[in-house]
């Protein structure tokens, strides 16, 4: 898990439409990092249409929005399109950007213990440093939470 304070590591995902973004290609712009478990399960699909509810609020304060899993293109597409997702879900099917941002971790289902992506977000400021971590995110909050820290930062 990063840390507030230090350095936004750089990557490049593929979203539901196959365009590659580039954590960098946002430098002087405010980013909202935020990572889930699985395109269409309760707790993402909540997350997702709760930022997508809070779009215009997110547009407004200028916040891009990445959402990012280990699922297919292919399944963020139909995500998005189901959802009227307005924001890139990036792929990241070979789990190299969940591992370098701490959120696969061991979680246990049924008895059994597999690795699994937990739920967190970064909040990464223009000059591409951590400003604000979520570790353990409330889908049903999330969006505001985000947006009210971005306010609370703006007056530091």
């Amino acid at each position: 898990m990063l840390n507030i304070g230090e350095q936004a590591i750089d990557f490049q995902l593929p979203d539901q439409a196959n365009i590659t973004h580039q954590l960098s290609d946002y430098r002087g712009r405010w980013v909202l990092l935020y990572f889930y478990p699985k395109d269409n399960t309760p707790g993402c699909t909540k997350e997702a249409c709760m930022i997508r509810d809070a779009w215009t609020d997110f547009q407004s304060a200028g916040i891009v929005v990445l959402g990012v899993s280990a699922d297919t293109t292919d399944s963020h597409k139909k995500f998005a399109e189901q959802h009227q997702l307005p924001f890139p879900l990036l792929a990241d099917t070979e789990k190299k950007v969940l591992t370098s941002y701490g959120v696969l971790k061991e979680k246990s289902m049924f008895g059994k213990t597999a690795l699994g992506i937990q739920r967190m977000s970064y909040l990464i400021g223009p000059d591409g440093v951590v400003r604000e971590v979520y570790p353990k995110v409330k889908p049903d909050a999330h969006a505001e939470e985000v947006l009210k820290d971005f306010e609370r930062l703006q007056s530091v």
